[in-house]
């Protein structure tokens, strides 16, 4: 019983937490690490402990597959130069940064483990980036580029953190003969199984019943994962691949009554389990701080360095190969495929302190093994969870409460390409809609013509600028708040019982969904 009063006071806490910062402009993974480095040192906390096996799979996949369904892809192709570049060569850079600081702070470190130390802290997590641009309408181009990031760099950094951990755990070191076989294996592999894994699956994502395709959708989800790390391929890649194949063909044929419910347990998934994951590393923090005695402090200023490269690395690699693409632009001109606005260095400054890192630190941190193949303890395990988490707390603190006011005093503004993607939209699916009842002169076609064609009249004359506003939106809403309060005012007088009362508030819950998402 006490475990789940704990459970169900973290989730109200987290919950809590994630309102405070949306409130402040915030990303909530900053107030959720902050809670859970406090919870560490809170009296009377439980000690909680998971297999490290299990850590990757069950905080990463689902929040993944999340990630991926809503990928662009047009957007990740016109992209891909600067998102390659981020997802390999930043990480690399990071990583490779990171593992010389290590080594030079702790000579008897193994490179191995150095360099798996390099490859946990170096994916940035997007999601906490995002949350803090997509508030302030930052330009299309740079949201797409760190959304693009985060989708691909988990799969490089922990392609490089499963092989140093395996030399590791094996005490030799990788060559070239062995990791290019590995590494090409891996990725072609994930590919083709992520997409075959995909089109086999795909029926089963969309069985007649919502709960039942829900519980389809995540048993898949950790499946396909569990199956492409158990053959040696990368879960990661072959997730991202799986997803992207889903949404884009397996989308277009579920229906709204169940896309809508499964969006929203899925959303609400990813937060349970971010909240989670940063209460479970957070409640390491006590026990390995007693471990360490007097190399606490030692161990937490290596932790510090390590913060102060990962950001710097970052740093230096986005502005780098900004210079070099604001230079070859200068002498060949900008030619990108559709509209979208130049690379700046302003836009390079806010990639550069975008790299917040997250869960998936978290879940590689602890991830990492206890014991090596003979049953020795894996060296410096507890440094590698302090400083992952010490880097997550950091970058979250540090860039996440000030990536805001730092796009305010640069004067990044979107241009709107998404809003005039949905104009010219809804001008074409209304002209459809519109021949689709040609001919038919009941009332009932009268009206949706009269409706279709205002919605196309709006989006024409650019009256429709709000993405989420439809024809007479507000109206719309005003109307159906006053037919909320009258449904509520017949049940009250017992005018109609609560079956009536059920299938109106859906009537109204569908209609106030075509109305538009209001101010």
């Amino acid at each position: 019983m006490e475990t789940f009063e704990w459970i169900v006071a973290l989730l109200l806490a987290a919950a809590l937490l994630a309102t405070l910062a949306r409130r402040v402009g915030a990303p909530y993974p900053t107030f959720l690490a902050i809670g859970g480095a406090c919870l560490a040192f809170v009296p009377g906390a439980p000690e909680w402990t998971l297999d490290p096996h299990l850590a990757l799979t069950l905080f990463v996949a689902p929040i993944l597959v999340d990630a991926a369904f809503d990928t662009s892809l047009r957007d990740l192709r016109d992209n891909w130069v600067p998102v390659t570049g981020l997802v390999i060569a930043a990480v690399g850079v990071t990583t490779a940064a990171v593992a010389v600081l290590a080594r030079w702070l702790v000579p008897d470190m193994p490179w191995a483990v150095a360099i798996a130390l390099g490859a946990i802290v170096a994916p940035p997590d997007a999601a906490a980036a995002t949350a803090v641009v997509r508030q302030v309408r930052l330009p299309h181009r740079i949201l797409k580029i760190l959304e693009g990031e985060s989708l691909l760099n988990d799969a490089s950094a922990l392609l490089i953190y499963r092989l140093a951990i395996l030399a590791a755990l094996g005490g030799s070191g990788l060559t070239f003969s062995t990791f290019a076989p590995i590494f090409a294996l891996t990725v072609f592999g994930s590919v083709a199984f992520g997409f075959v894994a995909a089109r086999l699956t795909m029926p089963l994502t969309r069985l007649g019943d919502v709960p039942t395709s829900i519980i389809m959708q995540f048993s898949l989800t950790f499946g396909v994962w569990i199956a492409a790390e158990a053959i040696g391929l990368s879960g990661i890649l072959t997730l991202v691949v799986y997803a992207i194949t889903i949404s884009r063909r397996g989308g277009e044929q579920m229906p709204a009554r169940m896309r809508v419910p499964s969006f929203a347990v899925w959303e609400t998934v990813v937060f349970v389990l971010n909240a989670f994951a940063f209460v479970l590393i957070g409640l390491q923090l006590r026990p390995i701080w007693e471990r360490l005695g007097d190399l606490g402090l030692p161990y937490l200023g290596i932790a510090l360095a390590v913060l102060a490269v990962v950001i710097l690395a970052r740093f230096a690699w986005v502005m780098a190969y900004g210079k070099v693409i604001r230079a070859r632009i200068a002498r060949y001109g900008f030619h990108p495929p559709r509209p979208m606005s130049r690379p700046t260095m302003q836009g390079g400054v806010v990639i550069s302190w975008a790299g917040m890192r997250g869960i998936v630190t978290l879940a590689a941190a602890f991830a990492v093994p206890e014991t090596l193949s003979d049953g020795s303890p894996f060296p410096y395990r507890d440094l590698i969870l302090l400083t992952a988490f010490t880097v997550v707390l950091g970058t979250l603190v540090i860039q996440g409460l000030t990536l805001a006011p730092l796009i305010a005093w640069l004067g990044l503004k979107d241009d709107d390409p998404v809003g005039r993607e949905v104009r010219l939209a809804r001008i074409e699916v209304y002209q459809a809609g519109l021949a689709a009842i040609e001919g038919d002169d009941s009332l009932p076609a009268r009206l949706l013509r009269k409706e279709y064609l205002a919605a196309i009249e709006l989006n024409q004359d650019r009256a429709g600028d709000r993405m989420g506003d439809t024809p007479a939106g507000p109206q719309r809403r005003k109307a159906i708040a006053a037919a909320r309060e009258k449904m509520l005012e017949l049940r009250r007088s017992a005018v109609i019982g609560d079956d009536a009362y059920h299938v109106i508030e859906t009537e109204l819950d569908w209609a106030e969904l075509s109305a538009g998402e209001g101010a």
